[in-house]
């Protein structure tokens, strides 16, 4: 009986092994595969060419507009003031063409821009412009027309441009013609032959050379006052300046010789200034600045070795940094000690000098005619001797 109930158990657990070996999992389903892609053969594209180096700058800033204005001609890129209805303001604007000038325009101002060139368009109604300041664009060209359309103009400043050469067809009416820090190496002929009314023209740090300045590129200026042409590559003092010129700038040339009868014509010339230039006792007559209008004389940075005769009208004399080692002083102060001092006809007028400087740096001696104690008399002419 036990046996057979002990048979009935092992079958019913054999069954039971059985049944759960046969039970398996179910397999996931495999992804599904994309079909590939199929894609189009690549089109070569033609090479693209090299761009230029650009220009500086590269990027301008936009264009500053102004208020609305109560005057409907105004510009937008200007500003048009009440208070001043002549007047057309368009400095600092970033502007990069000059705009339509209103005809009430007297006064135009065009300062501290990226102008590049001037055309006569713009001035088409702008006949009464008296003033036109253009300084600091990149001009480098001017248009003769635009000075036909401004036959009244007085003042035009264009310095700190890229000009390479004077303007043509400037107007008889100008007065004032300031062209410093361009690039001019050229003076077409005729430039200057109707400005009879310039009373300065300022061509300051250009590329001037000699050739570039004849004997009749200044003859028709017949006004003219001051004449400013420092900072250039002359080696000779300019020729045909007018006789009335009043001021003389030629600093920071390369000039070592003035003819000595230079300044013999010259009947108003007070201010002459050749400071940083290459001269020396072989290439300045004794007396050539011995001018009797003349109040103001600059020979600093130069290799003079003695001091120049001069007229005792001059009242401010420079001559530091020379290879000077001795002085005169009674040529420097030459009066007498005994001469009476009220009477100023007689008394030298030099009251300023950068000679100190000179007897400091090259430890020169000084040398008179009279003792020591009488040197110090000599230099009475000068009304503020610690200034020497």
């Amino acid at each position: 009986m036990k046996a057979g109930a002990g048979l009935f158990s092992a079958l019913a657990l054999f069954l039971l092994i059985g049944a759960v070996a046969t039970q398996r999992k179910p397999k996931k389903p495999k992804p599904s595969r994309r079909p590939p892609i199929t894609r189009r053969p690549s089109v070569p594209q033609p090479a693209i060419p090299a761009q230029p180096e650009p220009q500086e700058p590269t990027d301008f800033p936009p264009p500053i507009l102004g208020p609305p204005s109560i005057y409907p001609d105004c510009p937008r890129e200007c500003t048009c003031s009440p208070s001043y209805p002549n007047s057309l303001n368009c400095e600092n604007r970033n502007i990069r063409v000059i705009p339509v000038i209103p005809s009430r325009t007297h006064y135009l101002y065009l300062q501290n821009n990226y102008i590049s060139e001037v055309t006569a368009e713009p001035f088409n109604n702008a006949t009464e412009v008296r003033w036109v300041n253009l300084a600091n664009n990149r001009i480098h060209r001017i248009d003769k027309q635009v000075f036909e359309k401004i036959p009244a103009l007085l003042y035009l400043y264009a310095q700190k441009n890229q000009l390479n050469e004077v303007p043509s067809g400037l107007p008889a009416s100008l007065e004032q013609l300031r062209l410093g820090r361009n690039r001019i190496s050229k003076i077409p002929a005729g430039a200057f032959n109707k400005l009879v009314n310039l009373t300065l023209l300022d061509l300051y740090n250009n590329q001037l050379s000699d050739s570039d300045i004849g004997k009749s590129t200044f003859k028709d200026l017949k006004s003219l006052m001051q004449l400013n042409l420092a900072r250039n590559t002359l080696k000779k003092m300019p020729a045909g300046v007018p006789s009335n010129l009043i001021q003389l700038f030629l600093d920071k040339n390369r000039i070592d010789d003035i003819p000595k009868d230079y300044f013999g014509g010259f009947t108003h010339l007070a201010f002459v200034r050749l400071n940083y230039n290459q001269l020396s006792d072989k290439g300045v007559p004794k007396a050539v600045f011995n001018v009797s209008t003349l109040l103001d004389l600059q020979l600093a940075h130069n290799q003079l070795a003695s001091v120049p005769l001069f007229n005792g009208h001059l009242e401010h004399l420079h001559l530091n940094h020379n290879s000077i080692e001795s002085i005169n002083g009674t040529q420097l102060c030459p009066y007498s000690l005994h001469a009476d001092l009220s009477d100023h006809s007689v008394v030298p007028r030099l009251r300023y000098g950068t000679l100190c400087h000179i007897l400091a740096l090259n430890n020169m001696n000084w040398h008179s005619s009279t003792e020591t104690k009488e040197l110090h008399q000599h230099l009475k002419c000068f009304e503020n001797p610690e200034t020497l």
